[in-house]
């Protein structure tokens, strides 16, 4: 396995919080980091554009603040997510911001690009891209990007159907470089099984929707923190990619999740249709996105103490006797 120089020194455990749509928010960001774990956000998150130099401009100083204040123990780092997606047409200019505060590593998606790559590369900068089979994983690294998360079954969001076992197992016959497991990741002993297998971080999202910092109303944290992997539903009808979301969020949309229809991804609507009705409930914002792992999740807390429980997990972690 293979720890880049970024991450030494800096991590309480290995965890990387995955970059949560509309819920991944500066607050967020800085308490995973302050407890040693790697916050993420999606830049996407940020609106208007212009907001996004505010927020790196108070992740990067608060976590200086506290890096001077805590010299023997300084904050893991940030990262930003970027959707290579040609969809995406903020890229240029998020891009432009993170190159001016030097961010310390970029996750990309939907689409593995070069020159984005070189870009962060260039000012000291580290990648990883997200992938969902062995296809993507060798693209990824052929462009040039350092580090692969895994998003195996069992994922929240957009999440692939591969075993964890099997992913890690395929993807380390090739590449020595640092892998992040993504896929129903809710307590400490999952992390310590994560590095069993041969990833050198766990990737975890939906437990930190059930904290106090992020940015989800609160029925969506109740819901969270209620539910378990029986409460996940796998479709593409709400976005056109596959993936996984709250059982009881589909029905409180008036749905039966049971019996939805599957979507074709060139048709897709998230407004109206042609006759100005409503088309389907939105993603993320009606739609919630979980993974299988919620079950571990009891209630809402702060962030430093959820990774607080991890870390006391992980450490006890051992195999039992035979």
């Amino acid at each position: 396995m293979s720890m880049p120089a970024l991450f030494k020194g800096r991590l309480s455990i290995p965890v990387i919080g995955s970059p949560l749509f509309i819920i991944s928010v500066p607050d967020l960001v800085i308490a995973q980091c302050k407890a040693g774990v790697v916050g993420s956000f999606p830049s996407l998150n940020a609106r208007p554009p212009e907001l996004l130099d505010e927020w790196l401009a108070r992740i990067t100083e608060e976590l200086a603040a506290y890096d001077r204040a805590h010299p023997d123990k300084p904050s893991a780092p940030f990262a930003v997510n970027q959707i290579v997606h040609k969809s995406n047409n903020r890229l240029d200019h998020d891009m432009q911001l993170c190159a001016k505060y030097k961010v310390p590593m970029v996750i990309s998606s939907l689409g593995a690009r070069e020159e984005l790559n070189q870009a962060v590369h260039g000012w000291g900068g580290i990648v990883f891209h997200d992938v969902i089979n062995q296809k993507f994983a060798h693209k990824a690294i052929e462009k040039g990007a350092d580090g692969l998360i895994l998003v195996a079954a069992g994922a929240g969001g957009h999440a692939g159907t591969i075993s964890p076992l099997a992913f890690v197992a395929e993807t380390r016959k090739w590449f020595d470089g640092p892998i992040a497991l993504s896929g129903a990741i809710g307590n400490g002993k999952a992390i310590r099984a994560a590095r069993i297998l041969g990833a050198d971080f766990a990737y975890i999202g939906s437990a930190f929707i059930a904290t106090k910092e992020a940015n989800a109303v609160e029925t969506y944290k109740e819901m969270i923190a209620g539910a378990n992997a029986d409460d996940i539903v796998y479709s593409n009808l709400f976005t056109g990619v596959h993936g996984n979301y709250l059982k009881p969020s589909i029905l409180a949309a008036g749905m039966d999740p049971e019996n939805l229809p599957t979507s074709d991804p060139s048709k897709m609507n998230f407004g109206t249709d042609a006759s100005g009705e409503r088309a389907k409930p939105k993603a993320w914002k009606e739609i919630w996105g979980s993974g299988q792992g919620v079950g571990s999740i009891d209630g809402i807390v702060p962030a430093a103490e959820m990774i607080a429980r991890f870390k006391k997990e992980y450490d006890e972690a051992v195999d039992p006797p035979l």
